[in-house]
C-alpha cells in the first residue's frame, strides 16, 4: 500500500514538474516577443523573474533567454 502511495506522489510530483516547465517555456517566448519588439525593460523584468523561479523554485540551473544575451538596450 505504501509503494502504491509513494508511486502517485511521485507521478503528480513529475506532472507538477512538467506543468512547471511547459510554462517557463510560455514565458521564454512572451519574452523573447517583447523583446523582438522592443519591450525590453518589460522583458527584461519578465526574464528576471523567471530566473528566480527555475532557480530557487525548481532548482534548476538558469538558463539565458533573448532579453538577456544581447546588449541591445
Amino acid at each position: 500500500m505504501a509503494d502504491d502511495d509513494d508511486s502517485n506522489r511521485d507521478g503528480e510530483l513529475e506532472r507538477y514538474r512538467q506543468a512547471a516547465e511547459d510554462a517557463l517555456q510560455q514565458l521564454d517566448w512572451c519574452i523573447g516577443y517583447l523583446h523582438g519588439i522592443r519591450k525590453t525593460e518589460i522583458s527584461r523584468a519578465l526574464a528576471k523573474n523567471r530566473a528566480h523561479i527555475r532557480t530557487e523554485l525548481l532548482r534548476r540551473p538558469e538558463e539565458p533567454v533573448p532579453a538577456q544575451q544581447t546588449d541591445e538596450a
